[in-house]
């Protein structure tokens, strides 16, 4: 059996390593003479060639595979972090799915097991992760609201967005689990800097955390304990905005309704993301009563220019305000469209333009002399 097999020995394992895999045995076998320190398993399913990292490179791999129609091969770095009786394992069938050759040998692989492998070796990494600090600022005054924490994976053979390990969570019945390591970890990197803040002498800051839909309404997710969770922390839940990132229609709000008031009556601040796109709808909001409207970036960008996006912005203010939800604009990157968005009475924003993503909070950009946006007069049918 594959996982009987054992690839290097203990005085080995430490090197930063490259793996090949081929079905082609002649070729791997010719690879080895010119790379030094390398070693060859001949297996059923194929040949695979372990090599350090400087050696073993894709330039010697095609140097040596010759012609454009030479053999297939995949060519992956070992990922030395993960445990010695995986780390080959894991870098062979990346190497197989590389090659292209994974249905002819039976490896290839169902979405659902692509996506749990991923949030398996996503949740095996969990001291590489970092948190980026983005400002929410308060557009009238330019002064800072919170900061959204956003989680960035490092993956380092299987690079991918935190927005594809969301859906994977969410396809394979695991988003209380990503949500729950997502929040300690956010909220461990947060309890060290507001440690440090309170030793300056400085104000709590607020920061918005992101939970899926799926979570909240999960019979596992309990908002108490979310709530102990933030106290263990040494911090308030009174410093956090709760995002509701929706990433699948819900079908039956009453219970996404009933988690929303409960959060907001322990402290949690409540904004439903991506207003204006995707399940966002005018119907859901009134529904959830959010302290905050996110509108999304689709919206935004543009809106200088833009009557339709102008006007469905407009309808957005009155009804955030007939709701008591403040409406925050999230990817501004243009002085057009935040004067636009000031002018229009959108309360927060976010953006490159007022500040990207950081690894330590940092203040928001200061944006001096925005131009006036001067109203349109309204457009008067043409007689015919």
């Amino acid at each position: 059996m594959l996982t009987r097999v054992r690839f290097l020995s203990a005085r080995q394992r430490g090197a930063e390593e490259q793996l090949l895999w081929s079905r082609d045995i002649r070729f791997v076998h010719r690879l080895a003479a010119v790379v030094r320190g390398s070693r060859v398993l001949d297996l059923e399913t194929g040949t695979v060639l372990i090599a350090p990292r400087d050696a073993l490179t894709e330039p010697t791999a095609a140097d040596v595979a010759g012609t454009v129609n030479g053999p297939e091969y995949g060519l992956v770095a070992v990922d030395g972090s993960l445990p010695s009786s995986d780390r080959y394992l894991v870098a062979m069938s990346a190497a197989v799915q590389l090659s292209g050759l994974a249905d002819r040998i039976g490896m290839a692989q169902s979405t659902q097991v692509v996506q749990t492998k991923m949030l398996d070796y996503f949740v095996s990494l969990r001291k590489l992760h970092g948190v980026a600090f983005q400002p929410i600022v308060e557009l009238p005054s330019g002064r800072l609201h919170e900061y959204e924490c956003l989680s960035r994976p490092e993956m380092p053979m299987l690079p991918q967005s935190i927005t594809s390990i969301v859906l994977a969570a969410i396809s394979t019945g695991r988003a209380v689990e990503l949500d729950g390591y997502l929040v300690a970890t956010i909220l461990e990197r947060v309890g060290r800097l507001e440690a440090g803040t309170r030793a300056a002498g400085g104000e709590p800051r607020r920061y918005a955390v992101n939970l899926t839909p799926a979570s909240l309404l999960d019979p596992t997710f309990e908002a108490a304990a979310m709530a102990d969770q933030v106290r263990a922390a040494d911090l308030d839940p009174h410093q956090f905005t709760i995002e509701c990132t929706e990433q699948q229609a819900v079908s039956d709000v009453a219970p996404l309704q009933r988690q929303a008031k409960t959060l907001r009556r322990l402290g949690f601040g409540f904004a439903v993301d991506d207003a204006g796109a995707g399940y966002a709808s005018f119907t859901l909001i009134a529904a959830l009563r959010p302290s905050v409207i996110k509108i999304d970036r689709e919206i935004v960008q543009g809106i200088g220019r833009d009557d339709a996006k102008q006007a469905l912005v407009e309808a957005f203010v009155s009804f955030g305000r007939r709701i008591g939800a403040r409406l925050l604009a999230e990817g501004i990157e243009r002085r057009t469209d935040l004067a636009t968005l000031t002018e229009l009475g959108v309360d927060l924003g976010q953006g490159y333009l007022l500040g990207r993503p950081a690894a330590e909070p940092g203040l928001p950009r200061r944006i001096d002399r925005l131009r006036r946006v001067v109203p349109r007069p309204p457009r008067v049918p043409s007689r015919a």
